[in-house]
């Protein structure tokens, strides 16, 4: 079988992964700062540039389907190698970009690539290699995904200050090719999962259209009311039909996606936590990002937000040590209380002060690192390894969904409620802390109704195949007439 001069070696997939998740990740994150100076750039309006990102955030989320449909037919390793190239081709025409259309198909191509490579590169990493390299993989998780997230504003910033965004760009670019370029060095032939599944067209056209329709009505509040129907028509139907794909996919006799075998106690409850921190750390970054940018220098705004890389870091190093214990669903708790700390510490004065900012970024950095990755593995440990590329696929996208879907229309909030926009970004920063108080109160509710006494995960069995990381309890099993347990013999091949 074919392989490079670096298979197998965990160094160097690690790396790859890396590479391949910090572009976009990044780069969505800095956008904020240096928006006004692409679009004069590119002679684009405000209008077209929130539907050019609305356009990407939806190709990430539905490139989160798309690549469990390719890996159960296709060749998984090859499939990767052309996910890395066409990630090249978007970044290249991105920073090349001499008119909007080249800008926006080459970043619509960034998130669609990024999801791809994603659920393509990050499961093999988890299950390919011995239960002693879990931990510095579930390090390496965190910080790709929201170390790169929590450093976006400081690269804005930086980039901002220096009147110029293509060098940013063209970083981004040379990342991805360092990534494409693991990826040939590390290749490993891989078959196919299951080449005789059924292609599940319902599935890819229910997320294809529902992710668009949401995405484009979200990014429609920046220049439109939400009563107009060109508003609230496309971002209400697009997410009655991700509602729908849920529902396709839990009667489904060969579903995609493993949704009603996710459906007990723990898996729920740390989808829930994902989201609820998603949507409210998203939301407060790019609230207060908005309230200070005018006033304040793009440098010293960009470095209030330092902070919160700093906490996403100190989350990540505390998950490598709690994610194969019992401590891990405590962790997650911990983690919704520390985001919402940060929130309450950022609206602390209307309008926010870099000061204020600046702590509660701190604090959101550790919430969020401590929240959505490791409430992942609680899914994931629910099902069989075999099994965590679609739980990765769900977490994802409804985590891509909350969170650039929740924090357009929270900015819309802030610009129409109360006397003026620092009075509604007050507000806006209310719902947020609610979202996230939420979240650790769904979570608590859900494991004293579910009778769940935290336990420990299998981490040896769960990695084997052979069993589920630990069993975990119906739904409301404390009221057993209503209980539903989900589980690993559900209809999901």
């Amino acid at each position: 079988m074919r392989r490079g001069p670096l298979a197998g070696r965990y160094p160097a997939v690690a790396a790859m992964v890396v590479f391949a998740l910090v572009p976009f990740l990044a780069l969505s994150a800095a956008l904020s700062s240096i928006t006004p100076l692409i679009a004069k750039d590119l002679h684009m309006s405000a209008e077209a540039l929130s539907v050019t990102s609305g356009m990407a955030n939806a190709g990430y989320a539905v490139g989160t389907v798309l690549a469990v449909q390719f890996a159960q037919l296709l060749p998984q390793r090859r499939m990767l190698l052309v996910y890395g190239s066409a990630l090249v081709v978007g970044s290249v025409l991105t920073a090349a970009a001499t008119a909007p259309a080249m800008f926006v198909v080459g970043h619509v191509l960034q998130g669609l690539c990024t999801s791809l490579l994603l659920i393509a590169a990050v499961p093999p990493l988890i299950i390919g290699y011995p239960a002693a390299r879990l931990r510095t993989t579930a390090v390496v998780m965190n910080m790709c995904i929201f170390g790169a997230v929590a450093l976006g504003p400081v690269l804005g910033g930086v980039q901002a200050s220096a009147h110029g965004w293509r060098p940013l760009f063209w970083a981004i670019a040379g990342v991805a090719v360092a990534a494409l370029a693991l990826s040939l060095l590390t290749y490993q032939e891989v078959p196919p999962a299951a080449p005789d599944a059924p292609i599940d067209y319902i599935a890819l056209c229910l997320a294809t259209v529902g992710c668009v329709s949401a995405f484009f009505g979200a990014s429609e509040l920046t220049a439109h009311r939400f009563a107009e129907a060109r508003t609230w028509g496309p971002l209400i139907g697009g997410l009655l039909l991700i509602v729908v794909l849920f529902v396709h996919e839990y009667t489904s006799r060969h579903p995609l996606l493993c949704v009603q075998s996710l459906l007990s106690t723990l898996p729920v409850a740390g989808i829930v936590a994902a989201i609820c921190a998603a949507a409210a750390s998203v939301s407060a970054i790019s609230l207060t990002q908005i309230s200070l940018a005018h006033r304040t220098t793009p440098l010293h705004l960009g470095l209030v937000y330092l902070p919160e890389f700093g906490g996403a870091v100190l989350a990540a190093l505390f998950f490598g040590a709690t994610f194969h214990t019992r401590l891990l669903h405590y962790f997650v708790l911990v983690g919704l209380l520390f985001l919402a700390a940060g929130v309450l510490v950022m609206n602390a004065a209307a309008p926010p002060t870099s000061t204020l900012v600046a702590v509660g970024s701190g604090l959101v950095g550790v919430g969020v690192g401590a929240s959505v990755v490791p409430a992942l593995f609680i899914a994931g440990f629910s099902l069989r390894s075999s099994n965590v590329q679609r739980v990765f696929a769900i977490v994802e996208l409804v985590r891509a969904v909350a969170a650039f879907l929740i924090a357009p229309v929270l900015l819309y909030v802030a610009a129409t409620v109360g006397a003026n926009a620092d009075s509604g970004t007050r507000t806006a920063l209310w719902i947020c802390f609610g979202i996230s108080l939420a979240g650790a109160l769904i979570g608590v509710a859900l494991y004293y109704l579910g009778r769940v006494r935290p336990p420990t995960p299998s981490v040896d069995g769960w990695l084997s195949g052979e069993r589920t990381g630990w069993d975990s309890p119906p739904l409301l099993a404390r009221f057993s007439r209503f209980a539903r347990a989900g589980g690993d013999d559900d209809p999901c091949p």
